[in-house]
């Protein structure tokens, strides 16, 4: 029998969980509920740790958590604190018993593990204090506090245009710094002019808002609800993976209408669980990262990791935001998920930590999972697909203001990234091979990057089965019908605008095998030096973007055609001023069935349910004229556009 649980402030966990005599918590409800269930919770803020016990059965029979309709909801991973007491200046102390965080005091737990590079010079806490839903920055000293400023140097990676000078992006700064005891935690922060008893102030308690203790715990829905301020750990894909909210190696959640922000890491976590491996490399070093995270894949395939016992899930129509890691990340757990209509802005901007996990989206594993129209901006890294995006689909997303808006790392193809806006300065880190870039609108740079010291794996299609593990020779891409837009850049070396970075690659797989052929004899060596097959053509390249030297049929323009996203009233444009010329470059309408396999998976480029894919619709769900024009719009017009795009 279906059942609807209620949840209220003013209820009470020995109640009947009825809407006359509901439960106060979220937690009391998650103990009972079970399939055909949905839990109703009403208007206020719960600061508990939900750990879902029970499963749904199927996509049909879900156990359902849901705000009351029309009620704002609010589950936090923090307490308020309000018995500060004024120590020096601004500087303000409290002391909290250690009870208050239960066996997971963030105050005492490092942003630490592998992958994990900065600072080298100073600890990185889970904890974290708020002032008014604003979080401070963590100071390296009690006198750091007192003197209320922070370093001026930050991590500056080989791809940043720009020398990173400051760690804050306003001119007061709020700190704190805490000294944990063996029965209490002291905090000390500076407020600044702020008194942190008449405001609101809190500390993060909570490693999670939203998540299972144990794996497997299926079908969940979770729509809603405002979720914040979780002390979660750092997560590669070689350790556990707690988010602020996730699924913890299950299957079939939909995560979708919520408002989530403020993970000290990850938000979403749709990723692996502890017993296939967990920071082995930080722990032990007896070996590479790289190692550990080619060993998790295979004993996941021993635990059962397969599309018909974990991932498919959904993550729709979120607001994600002010997370130091990541908006979304899985690895493994993520395989043939959808993950669109989401606002993701706002990640890894404070830069207190760094570390090579870190982006709007950061998958690993991503097996057939589509990632479509979402907006993500204003983000270190936009998304990052990581190993093995094999059947992966980034179709319709709007990315700008990004420092970087999509890296592609070691995986052998097929994927597909089409229709998408790509309107910050640095576009492309492309770390792979055998994919395919169609109707894009390319503002900014692409750096391209062999990897010939990690041989990675490769899955038969639309399955976590793996074929084989190859190394990553950089090309064997496809490039049709994109608009590029040149950017003279002070940029990342090897980083260029438009398709020249393929010149000298084979025009087909005709011509490289008779490279190949040609080369002294042997067997893997006849491999490393020939350039792998570039498919190039349609494309139109402006203001300076410069094309692949065999390419047939192309646009060349010196002319800028003032490309850009801008916001009006919640809504968002494209502008772009485009000469009568180029409309005489012809696109006729493509469907993947005509594209060369790539060279490693020879898998096709096709959905999820082995069928090709038509790219008859735009960015918009326009449909395209059989004869239409590059880019992701199909009703572009000569001279100036202003397109409403959301």
């Amino acid at each position: 029998m279906k059942r609807m649980i209620h949840v209220a402030v003013t209820g009470c966990d020995r109640g009947e969980g009825t809407e006359q005599c509901p439960y106060r918590t979220i937690s009391r409800a998650a103990e009972e509920a079970m399939p055909g269930d949905t839990v109703v919770v009403h208007e206020g803020t719960y600061r508990e740790w939900v750990k879902p016990v029970n499963s749904g059965t199927s996509d049909n029979c879900r156990i359902t958590y849901q705000a009351a309709e029309g009620e704002h909801v609010v589950i936090k991973g923090s307490e308020p604190v309000d018995q500060w007491v004024k120590k020096e200046g601004s500087v303000w102390k409290t002391s909290v018993p250690n009870d208050l965080f239960g066996d997971w005091n963030p105050f005492a737990e490092l942003i630490a593990g592998d992958w994990m590079i900065y600072p080298e010079d100073r600890p990185v806490h889970a904890g974290d204090v708020y002032l008014n839903g604003k979080s401070l920055y963590e100071a390296a000293s009690l006198e750091e506090v007192k003197r209320g400023e922070m370093r001026t140097e930050g991590f500056n990676p080989p791809w940043r245009k720009k020398k990173q000078e400051i760690l804050h992006p306003e001119d007061t700064v709020y700190q704190w710094y805490a000294e944990v005891g063996e029965t209490e935690t002291v905090i000390y922060a500076n407020f600044q002019n702020a008194d942190p008893n008449q405001e609101l102030t809190e500390i993060s308690v909570r490693k999670c808002c939203f998540y299972p203790e144990r794996a497997g715990r299926n079908y969940i829905t979770v729509q809603g609800f405002e979720i914040a301020q979780a002390a979660c750990p750092w997560a590669p894909p070689t350790a556990d993976q707690p988010g602020l909210i996730g699924a913890h190696w299950s299957k079939g959640w939909i995560i979708e209408n919520n408002h989530i922000h403020d993970a000290k890491c990850s938000a979403v976590s749709l990723g692996k669980e502890e017993s296939t491996g967990h920071e082995m490399c930080y722990r032990t070093w007896r070996k590479p990262g790289y190692q550990y995270q080619m060993e998790a894949v295979f004993r996941a395939r021993q635990i059962g990791w397969s599309k018909e016992t974990i991932g498919s899930h959904i993550v729709r129509n979120n607001i994600i935001h002010d997370c130091g890691q990541n908006g979304i990340v899985g690895h493994l757990g993520c395989a043939f998920s959808e993950i669109y209509g989401n606002h993701i802005y706002n990640i890894a901007v404070k830069q207190e930590f760094f570390g090579y996990e870190i982006a709007g989206i950061k998958f690993h594993a991503a097996v057939d999972v589509q990632i479509h129209h979402n907006r993500i901006h204003s983000c270190s890294l936009g998304t990052w697909m990581d190993w093995q995006a094999q059947g992966a689909r980034i179709s319709s997303n709007i990315y700008y203001d990004n420092e970087r808006d999509l890296m592609m790392e070691v995986t052998h193809g097929p994927y597909l990234v089409d229709n998408n806006i790509f309107a910050s300065d640095y576009n492309f880190d492309n770390v792979a091979q055998g994919g395919a870039y169609v109707h894009n609108l390319c503002c900014g740079i692409m750096r391209r990057i062999d990897v010939l010291d990690r041989s990675t794996p490769y899955h038969f299609p639309h399955t976590t089965e793996v074929a084989g593990c190859a190394l990553v020779y950089g090309g064997d891409d496809r490039f049709f019908q994109n608009i590029f837009i040149g950017e003279a850049l002070d940029s990342a070396e090897d980083a260029s605008s438009g398709t020249v970075s393929y010149n000298g690659a084979p025009a087909s797989l005709e011509e490289y095998v008779e490279r190949i052929k040609s080369q002294k004899p042997g067997d893997h060596e006849r491999f490393k030096h020939v350039p792998q097959p570039a498919y190039i053509n349609g494309n139109a390249y402006f203001k300076g973007a410069l094309a692949y030297d065999r390419e047939e049929e192309k646009y060349c323009s010196q002319e800028d055609p003032q490309a850009a996203v801008s916001e009006e009233n919640g809504a968002g444009y494209l502008e772009i001023n485009l000469p009568q010329d180029f409309f005489e470059l012809q696109a006729a309408v493509l469907d993947t069935a005509g594209f060369e396999l790539p060279r490693i998976t020879e898998a096709p480029f096709d959905d999820a349910d082995g069928n090709f894919i038509r790219l008859s619709k735009d960015l918009l769900g326009y449909d395209r004229k059989d004869q239409g024009v590059p880019g992701p719009l199909a009703n572009l017009k000569a001279g100036k556009n202003r397109i409403r795009i959301w």
